[in-house]
């Protein structure tokens, strides 16, 4: 994609879909629409409208900037900013794990069986996107959520304030620094990949995702198995622990729930695909 060529709209379009495609990108054709549009500033049907117009300078520019970007795997969340996530709109930073939609699963799960919920603890918070999430859908509920990583809260305040909820942040490991208090909901989408398989990842997560928010240590399982039995002191009597589980991991985790004392029989949920991505537990 030289400068001096003149490059219409189609002609990009066209061009970078076989460049992506040539690096591994999939949906390249898709990919290249969202990247034009953060270029030119106009949405997917104005780039359909406008096949025939030339790019100006600044915005080939722009665009040829991105699409290198893209062309190195990084992810596209990054390069524009922003994910969506329950309907609602993100930043996104190499600080944060991308907000995935089968993490939507844990936020209607915990809807569904706490909808009435008052107290509320998101645990390993990231970018926010649940703890947001939940806050806009109980207006009542005191909404707290903790990381461990501070550039992490600080991308989950900025989302908090955009989507003008009120949420308590804490910087910390698990329940730490919340000690003492008890909760009707805790919800958790904790590090589960086992170390040795993060090498398998695809590039944008392996190499631009934190580690931190994705090594769940030998075999993935190592935060359930600290934060299971430390919740139970942390619920209500009849409050709910509900965590996200990577696939085929809701038997193990299952399990963990079963033996702990505190906890009636372990509940999944299953995502749009029919993966069990959620477990949980309930006070008793």
């Amino acid at each position: 994609m030289t400068q001096a060529e003149i490059w219409t709209t189609l002609k990009v379009l066209d061009w970078t879909r076989e460049f992506l495609a040539s690096r591994g990108v999939e949906n390249a054709r898709l990919e290249a629409e969202w990247l034009l549009c953060a270029a030119t500033g106009l949405d997917r049907v104005g780039l359909y409208l406008n096949f025939e117009r030339p790019l100006d300078d600044n915005e080939l520019a722009a665009y040829r900037a991105m699409v290198a970007r893209r062309g190195r795997r990084e992810p596209l969340q990054h390069i524009l900013g922003t994910q969506e996530f329950y309907g609602l709109e993100f930043e996104v930073s190499p600080d944060v794990l991308i907000p995935r939609h089968d993490t939507e699963t844990l936020v209607s799960e915990a809807l569904r069986r706490m909808p009435d919920a008052r107290s509320v603890l998101d645990i390993g918070t990231g970018s926010g996107c649940i703890a947001v999430a939940l806050a806009r859908s109980l207006p009542a509920a005191s909404v707290s959520a903790v990381d461990i990583s501070e550039a992490a809260l600080a991308v989950a305040r900025r989302n908090a304030g955009k989507h003008r909820v009120d949420i308590e942040f804490f910087p910390g490991s698990l329940l730490q620094p919340v000690a003492g208090r008890t909760f009707e909901l805790i919800v958790s989408n904790p590090p589960y990949i086992p170390s040795g398989d993060l090498a398998t990842l695809q590039p944008e997560v392996r190499d631009f995702d934190p580690i931190a928010a994705l090594d769940g240590g030998g075999d993935g399982l190592e935060i359930y198995r600290r934060l299971i039995p430390d919740a139970v002191a942390a619920l209500s009597a009849g409050g709910w622990l509900l965590v996200e589980v990577g696939i085929g991991q809701a038997d193990d985790v299952s399990r963990l729930f079963s033996s702990t004392e505190g906890y009636g029989r372990p509940v999944t949920a299953c995502d749009p695909a029919g993966i069990t991505r959620v477990v949980g537990g309930q006070r008793i």
